[in-house]
């Protein structure tokens, strides 16, 4: 790959013009070294040169070619290149100072902002030294993710496997599972209270009319392997969920679907991001601030990449709002309760439960019931008054008492709200919105901006996957990554 060199010298003004003359023959010739020293392998160029006495390095750099763009790269190592430190070299024998870290900022701490930074942590080569910091006000899963109802499958609401749910699914178990580890080594780790961030009961639902009952019927003949769609009668579902009542006497299984405890996941999550510096010990570096960037370009210059993972808040930044084809939606979320001195304990190994309403269980006497859709609601705060709340009971109740007559029986508890960003529907369904958007931000940032955003009501089963993808383009400079039906989305007109 073909270079152009770029270096500033200042030789220091000496009564001998032969000497100083000599002093350039050798600074040449080091140069001329040490560029066949790097081109002939890049992980054996020396971190360090001696410039000859009475001479001063200024600064040196390169750039590379790669088509669309030139990438300059002085003092800094990537994810592909690394390239030593010539920089700030003062007289005689003073080594230039280590390379610079490569420094990413990501916004937003919910199931994107975790994931990607994970993923950045996990992928980055050592030589990059790796810098990330996690903005949130809210902290760990303060805000939409955390109020997530947390049923997870890779199916439309007809049965039918959705946009690369291959994909999303095992990548999603696969975090899960790191996250269960991290939580399980943990001391400190915030946990639900049976112990657990993901209960493995599977997920029941009933149909409740025709035309959809034989559209799912159809589909769960074509379901994947990995996450079965079982077709049951109302009897077989009883033997499940006593009391259960499925009106057409059909009902669909999936025994491998799981419900997520969503704010302890993200917390756990977090602590496998701690793990990873640990374990590599090689110089990365993971900061938590608990505030809120309301302007992009007040970061320009401090970080190489900047990652915007603020779901619905992503409007509140001046150089995106009103420039993303994003609705807004808010979503109440009712916690319930069972009365000591009321009905039956809801069986242990019992699946959740979703239809027009869910149930997702998390104890023998605790379920949250969910959820609203209010639309173009601008509200993202997670408190919910009590005319909001009573307003989201009576929705909810009578919709799940189609399905589940007993939660009559079961008493509130309390409510928390969250504002979901939901993306345009495409003919591949409604998919998130990612890419670069150094267009929007301005096009003579130093900073790459990134967007990873949209994921509406499935940011569960698409964040460990996309955030993979995510932490991939960045740390190559490449949006081709990305699939190109996730940066679509900038072709729609506003």
């Amino acid at each position: 790959m073909p270079f152009q060199q770029v270096s500033i010298f200042r030789t220091q003004k000496s009564d001998d013009s032969v000497k100083g003359q000599d002093c350039r023959d050798d600074i040449l010739k080091l140069l001329r070294n040490w560029l066949m020293c790097f081109v002939t392998t890049v992980t054996c160029a020396p971190q360090y040169i001696l410039l000859p006495k009475g001479c001063e390095c200024r600064g040196i750099g390169f750039y590379r070619a790669s088509g669309r763009r030139q990438q300059r790269f002085a003092g800094r190592r990537s994810a592909a290149w690394l390239f030593p430190t010539m920089a700030q070299l003062i007289p005689s024998s003073i080594p230039s100072s280590p390379a610079s870290p490569f420094r990413c900022a990501v916004l937003g701490c919910g199931f994107a902002g975790l994931s990607v930074a994970w993923h950045l942590l996990k992928n980055s080569p050592k030589e990059l030294r790796l810098r990330v910091d996690l903005f949130d006000e809210a902290g760990i899963g303060g805000g939409a993710s955390g109020v997530s109802g947390g049923l997870l499958h890779p199916y439309s609401p007809k049965g039918k496997l959705l946009w690369r749910g291959a994909e999303c699914w095992k990548e999603t178990l696969r975090l899960l599972n790191v996250a269960e580890m991290a939580a399980r080594h943990s001391k400190d780790s915030n946990e639900t209270s049976d112990g657990l961030i993901v209960r493995r009961r599977g997920i029941l639902r009933p149909a409740v009319n025709m035309k959809n009952s034989e559209i799912m019927t159809d589909n769960a003949q074509n379901c994947h392997p990995n996450c079965r769609i079982e077709t049951i009668g109302e009897d077989y579902a009883q033997t499940l969920v006593p009391n259960i009542c499925a009106p057409l006497d059909v009902a669909f299984y999936m025994p491998a679907a799981v419900n997520v405890y969503p704010r302890p996941y993200l917390q756990a999550l977090f602590l496998a991001c701690q793990n990873i510096m640990k374990e590599n010990d090689v110089g990365q570096e993971l900061y938590l601030h608990k505030k809120f960037i309301h302007n992009l370009l007040d970061l320009e210059g401090e970080y190489d990449a900047v990652i915007i993972c603020l779901g619905a808040k992503v409007d509140m930044l001046p150089e995106l709002s009103g420039r993303l084809p994003l609705r807004t939606c808010r979503g109440v979320v009712a916690h319930m309760q069972l009365p000591l001195d009321m009905g039956e304990d809801y069986p242990e190994h019992a699946p959740s439960i979703l239809s027009d309403a869910w149930l997702a269980i998390q104890g023998t006497r605790s379920l949250y019931m969910g959820s609203t859709w209010e639309w173009k609601s601008t509200n993202s705060s997670a408190h919910v008054s009590a005319d909001e709340a009573s307003k989201a009971l009576e929705e909810l109740l009578p919709k799940a008492s189609v399905f589940y007559p007993g939660i009559k029986n079961w008493s509130f508890g309390g409510a928390k709200a969250g504002l979901r960003a939901m993306p345009p529907l495409t003919p591949h369904g409604s998919l998130p919105l990612l890419g670069c958007v150094n267009s929007l931000v301005g096009q003579n940032c130093r900073s790459r901006y990134w967007l990873f955003g949209g994921l509406g009501s499935r940011g569960l089963l698409y964040h460990a996957w996309l955030g993979k993808l995510m932490a991939q383009a960045v740390l190559s400079c490449d949006e081709q990554i990305i699939p190109s039906e996730l940066i679509a989305w900038k072709n729609i007109k506003r």
